[in-house]
């Protein structure tokens, strides 16, 4: 490991009782095909349990929390809770990338800091745990880091949609995004974005890709909004 276990360990606040569970969590594809290992050993197979274990488990939440929602709304919401961009929240959360094994290729072009690869690894650490203590074991890691603080998280990653709800039901000035700054090669650019309530930069943000930069920009924005709202 590129970090020792124990670390990972306390921060989760689960530990392993078959270590190499954990190792097989964090194996990239990248690092396996580049230590020439059988395509097994590396994080898929475990990232594929996670994903239906993480589906059943979002899908008792939401039927218990929203008790009044129809199936349409569920689903819907389900999908939003577990997409790729909220399970790389989350996995941000409590750094995971620093924990993953990378080939040099992948680790060169900025792997540590990808939504896919994250989120992906965020399943595969749900499905070793759910394996090495059960569906309680994984329920309660669900819980306690990816369902917890979902208003937040939902405003996050739906930053965009809900600015321009937000700006719309003001009837203000128009939203608009600008790029300011664009750095680096292009297999590892960073990128700069503000957003704009007609001449007003009202938020600011940055990332990997133009995308990623504008949801920030817009969460800052809400919250900007939101505050001026009180």
């Amino acid at each position: 490991m590129n970090k020792k276990t124990d670390t990972l360990e306390e921060l989760i606040g689960y530990h392993f009782k078959d270590k190499r569970l954990l190792s097989h969590a964090m194996t990239h594809s990248s690092y396996a095909n580049e230590k020439r290992w059988d395509k097994t050993r590396c994080n898929e197979r475990l990232e594929f349990l996670g994903d239906a274990v993480l589906e059943v488990v979002s899908s008792d939440f939401l039927f218990h929390k929203y008790k009044d929602m129809p199936e349409g709304e569920l689903t819907k919401t389900r999908a939003s809770m577990v997409c790729e961009p909220a399970l790389a929240y989350c996995a941000f959360e409590i750094h995971l990338g620093e924990y993953l094994l990378l080939g040099k290729g992948e680790e060169a072009t900025g792997g540590r800091e990808r939504n896919s690869v994250v989120s992906d690894a965020m399943e595969a650490l749900i499905g070793a745990i759910y394996l090495d203590g059960g569906f309680a074991s994984a329920k309660e890691f669900i819980h306690n880091f990816i369902l917890n603080d979902m208003e937040h998280k939902q405003l996050f990653y739906d930053s965009k949609t809900i600015l321009q709800e937000l700006v719309q039901s003001m009837g203000d000035a128009p939203l608009s995004y600008e790029l300011l700054r664009e750095d680096g090669p292009d297999h590892n650019k960073v990128f700069e974005v503000c957003a704009k309530l007609g001449d007003e930069e009202i938020g600011r943000g940055t990332g990997r890709t133009k995308k990623a930069a504008e949801a920030k920009a817009a969460y800052y924005g809400i919250l900007k909004v939101k505050g001026s709202q009180v």
